[in-house]
């Protein structure tokens, strides 16, 4: 499976229960499934995102 694809499904899931997810954290998932980012980097975004200090 791509990695698109599995964002997809992923997405398809999640949105299923109500909850909306943006262009711009299917590219940070994309990058951490690609390795360009770590699972540290991407927690650090996705927490000041949704508005908690880090």
């Amino acid at each position: 499976m791509s990695i698109d694809k599995a964002i997809e499904n992923s997405v398809a899931s999640v949105e299923v229960e109500g909850f909306r997810i943006d262009e711009q954290c299917k590219d940070w998932c994309r990058k951490l499934l690609k390795g360009e980012l770590s699972m540290e980097e991407y927690i650090v975004l996705v927490k000041q995102r949704a508005g908690v200090i880090v």
